[in-house]
């Protein structure tokens, strides 16, 4: 899936969803009160109504059974781009702080760099994990989304500050290269209809596939002190392939975000209720820290 987190919920589906309040109304449908006087054949008692079957009475009135109009389902709040937008922020802001707090815990309380770094690779891993658990569940409230932005601050904090210090300023040029990125994209989405096919779908789904297999089983390699060259570190010399990957990466982000907007939109034109807005949050917090980080090893690369 181009992102599992929304290519698995039903709200950001193509066709074929209804919200819970609307699957409610179409299966109860319109009410019927059947009638509540004498029942045919019982004899006659004065005061009722006429009934089907009992002499006729002159003046009485003839009860008719009763018919309710269909209820109408209760009213639901649904997602807007706003709730998105709002909920990117909040999970951002929490990967931004938490990132922050961890560099200052290794800089101003003296929490050694490698232990920084062995937790942030701990949480990379963790986020793995924490993607395929949240796109199996029918909800991502603010729970999971903000539990998720809190291991992705640690890690970019790890990463962030093992750059800085060779590279001062790096980190925040990165920052500002993943935001402006991301502007462009949405601005192009919105109103240069800006849009994959679903031929393009499927070759980013490969390609993504591929990526991060590659990308895992160098991370596993390095860690037994084998390096491939493909995502070098802060230091030391870069090869072509290097460039490669980098360049790669951030084609492959560019365009998850594109996918992500789509699957954005198209929740939104489904009335989704209005929590999906944490599902739309959580899978563009994963496009847009991903984008970071290879903005942030090209950077780099440059300044060698």
């Amino acid at each position: 899936m181009t992102n599992p987190v929304l290519a698995r919920s039903e709200a950001f589906a193509r066709s074929g969803y209804a919200s819970p309040a609307a699957q409610q109304y179409n299966q109860a449908g319109p009410t019927y009160t059947p009638y509540a006087g004498p029942m045919p054949g019982q004899p006659y008692a004065p005061g009722q109504p006429y009934a089907p079957g009992q002499p006729y009475a002159p003046g009485l009135p003839y009860a008719q059974p009763t018919w309710q109009p269909p209820v109408a389902p209760p009213v639901q709040k649904v997602m807007t781009l706003d709730d998105v937008i709002t909920k990117t922020g909040l999970t951002m802001g929490t990967t931004i702080v938490v990132a922050i707090l961890a560099v200052l815990a290794t800089t101003t309380f003296g929490l050694p760099i490698t232990g920084l770094y062995a937790a942030g690779i701990v949480c990379s891993l963790a986020t793995i994990i924490f993607a395929f658990v949240a796109a199996s569940r029918r909800r991502v409230g603010p729970g999971i989304a903000i539990s998720f932005a809190v291991l992705e601050g640690v890690m970019i904090g790890a990463i962030s500050l093992i750059f800085e210090m060779v590279y001062p300023g790096i980190v925040l040029q990165a920052v500002l290269a993943t935001f402006v990125t991301a502007a462009i994209v949405l601005v192009a989405f919105r109103f240069g209809n800006f849009r994959l096919s679903g031929k393009m779908r499927k070759i980013v789904v490969i390609a993504m596939m591929a990526y991060a297999g590659v990308a895992l089983v160098n991370l596993v390699l390095f860690l037994f002190g084998i390096n491939l060259g493909l995502f070098p570190g802060p230091t030391g010399p870069v090869s072509w392939i290097a460039w490669l990957a980098a360049g790669v990466g951030v084609v492959l982000a560019v365009l998850s975000l594109v996918d992500d907007f789509q699957y954005v939109e198209q929740g939104i034109a489904n009335r989704a209720p209005a929590t999906e807005s944490w599902r739309a949050a959580y899978g563009l917090t994963v496009t847009l820290v991903w984008l970071y980080v290879n903005l942030l090893r090209i950077l780099s690369y440059l300044r060698r």
